[in-house]
């Protein structure tokens, strides 16, 4: 009989412990999610980024660019690992043409 006791409470233990876990990762994640844009400001400062095209020369015909969910949303780009609030408009020293 003390065997099935303890399995009992065990599986309270662990659907407790579950629950807890659970209950936890909720306000991380939400505090998290408005947290994913981020700009990797070193980088940008160095490379002279800005958020409006010189003459022909645009983030979104820059070999570097990696376009986001839709065209003319932000994406990111290879040379600023981190930023992911790189405008298809912008321009920064490192804009290289695709082929």
């Amino acid at each position: 009989m003390k065997k099935n006791d303890d399995q009992k409470s065990r599986r309270v233990f662990l659907k407790l412990g579950g629950a807890a876990l659970a209950s936890a990762a909720v306000p991380l994640m939400l505090v998290s999610a408005p947290a994913s844009a981020a700009t990797n400001a070193a980088m940008r400062s160095a490379l002279k980024y800005q958020d409006k095209p010189l003459a022909e020369k645009s983030c979104a015909s820059c070999l570097q660019f990696v376009p986001g969910a839709s065209a003319k949303g932000p994406g990111t780009c290879k040379v600023m690992p981190g930023d992911t609030e790189i405008s298809p408009q912008g321009y920064c020293t490192a804009w290289t043409k695709k082929p």
